[in-house]
């Protein structure tokens, strides 16, 4: 069967737009005007999602074998920054002091406050990671704050295959479920629960919509149609919240709530009007970095706490857009290197693991 490079395609852009979006919002804070970090969200996580549904079908051990194989990926990878930014602190306690150490974390502004900063290890920092609970890795912030989709992602999988294996006639029900308790949740805002369950409720729906349109395409008389009811939507949003929620998107993605949901709806539908109409015949920039999203999220993480130091040194002397468009592709280029090295350190830990398993089966 072959591989269907449009997916890979959308995986690659969707990174590339969440590359962007993380400059824009962790150390674009600093010089980039509150609109453009705004536009910056129409391209979102939420793509993820959908392609996950896409892509994913009823084999219950196929799944959970790719999510165990992606929670060790995530282990090695964890444990790989948690030496990095433990030898980076007992680096500045050695050769130069606290006071050195606490100017370089203040680089990245006062709201992300510093966990640990000790040549003792913080062992209970790498136990959390593992089990899903991100506390901050103080050298490079920006991982942990991406990493909430990851968590959201193993529960929407295991929820989206069961669903799909015992279920499948019985999907639609399961979509208007997600809807109305989205629905319900957002007309009832005190009864907005805490954790997971806001985010599951409405990413399993687009899962689960995405899943029902795999190998099929929206009819070319629907699409004027569905963008008119978008477009109507948003001058909704904007008449009924007023013009300030324009400035309010980020705040109301976590958890989902109405405002974000409509303004994802524009990049949900063009993913699934392209689908199946966009023909990408050849490998590319974009397919490659689609086919290795998972270490390219991993190394944006990275990338984007690294540029805080270019972004400090030199917001004072450029005019903002061109240094914004300078940070981003510094940024990319930081993740395909990173990302390359991160592949590398995984097919490390896959081979100190299965030595370890041979060693121990005996």
């Amino acid at each position: 069967m072959n591989r269907d490079l449009y997916i890979d395609f959308a995986k690659g852009m969707a990174t590339l737009s969440i590359i962007f979006i993380h400059t824009a919002f962790w150390s674009g804070q600093f010089y980039i005007p509150a609109e453009i970090r705004v536009f910056s969200l129409v391209f979102d996580v939420a793509l993820f999602y959908a392609l996950s549904g896409i892509t994913s079908g009823s084999n219950v051990e196929k799944t959970l074998y790719r999510l165990l194989k992606l929670q060790i990926t995530y282990m090695i990878f964890v444990t790989f920054l948690f030496f990095l930014d433990y030898f980076f602190k007992v680096f500045g306690l050695t050769f130069f002091s606290m006071e050195w150490l606490q100017s370089f974390y203040s680089t990245f502004g006062s709201k992300y406050a510093t966990t640990g900063v000790s040549d003792i290890p913080q062992w209970q920092n790498l136990g959390n990671w593992y089990l899903h609970q991100y506390t901050n890795a103080d050298t490079f912030p920006v991982v942990m704050g991406s990493f909430w989709y990851l968590k959201v992602y193993f529960i929407l999988a295991v929820f989206g295959v069961l669903i799909l294996r015992f279920f499948p006639r019985h999907v639609n029900w399961f979509i208007g479920l997600c809807l109305v308790l989205t629905l319900v949740f957002n007309i009832f805002p005190e009864i907005y629960p805490t954790g997971q369950v806001g985010y599951v409720a409405f990413y399993l729906a687009i899962f689960l919509i995405a899943n029902r349109m795999r190998g099929k395409k929206i009819p070319a008389k629907a699409i004027p149609v569905v963008y008119a009811a978008i477009a109507a939507a948003l001058i909704w949003m904007f008449w009924y919240y007023g013009s300030e929620i324009f400035y309010k998107i980020n705040k109301n993605k976590f958890p989902p709530k109405i405002p974000y949901i409509i303004w994802s709806l524009f990049s949900l539908t063009t993913l699934l009007v392209l689908y199946n109409r966009l023909k990408i015949t050849k490998e590319n920039f974009v397919t490659h970095i689609g086919k290795n999203a998972i270490f390219f999220y991993f190394a944006q993480g990275i990338s984007s706490s690294l540029v805080y130091f270019i972004v400090v040194a030199l917001k004072e002397n450029m005019p903002w857009w061109m240094l914004m468009i300078l940070i981003y592709i510094i940024n990319i280029i930081l993740a395909f290197i990173i990302a390359a090295g991160l592949k590398k350190v995984d097919d490390l830990g896959w081979k100190v693991l299965e030595f370890l398993r041979r060693k121990t089966a005996s």
